[in-house]
């Protein structure tokens, strides 16, 4: 059984950091690619980042590049995403999602929300003024 745990979210004042964490499970964690996605009120989901976990390839949406980097660690099937410098439109629920045997991540974009197979539950992120 296929399981994605994101955890690590909370309440913190702007300018603090968090560092959530997507624990995997039930695939292959060395070939696959993970992505971090958030969903704020009354707005559609976006995609944050993704790593692939083969080659350590990464890529950010544009608005967090510079403040949040995506990490792997696949000797504890786990990925990370660090966020610092956080704004009050970083508020949001946070999921990861995985796909494996993907191939790597594209340059300069990021993959595609439907080229996901699994879905973890979110973790909320709250950032105050």
């Amino acid at each position: 059984e296929v399981q994605l745990q994101a955890s690590g979210g909370g309440l913190v004042q702007a300018g603090g950091s968090l560092r959530l964490s997507c624990a995997a499970s039930g695939f292959d964690f060395d070939d696959c690619s993970i992505g971090w996605f958030r969903q704020a009120p009354g707005k559609e989901r976006e995609g944050v980042s993704c790593i692939s976990t083969h080659d350590g390839a990464t890529s950010y949406a544009d608005s967090v590049k510079g403040r949040f980097t995506i990490s792997s660690d696949n000797a504890k099937n786990t990925v990370y995403l660090q966020m610092n410098s956080l704004e009050p439109e970083d508020t949001a629920v946070y999921y990861c999602a995985a796909v494996p045997r993907f191939g790597t991540v594209p340059y300069g974009a990021l993959i595609k929300e439907r080229d996901y197979d699994y879905w973890g539950k979110g973790t909320q992120v709250t950032v105050s003024s």
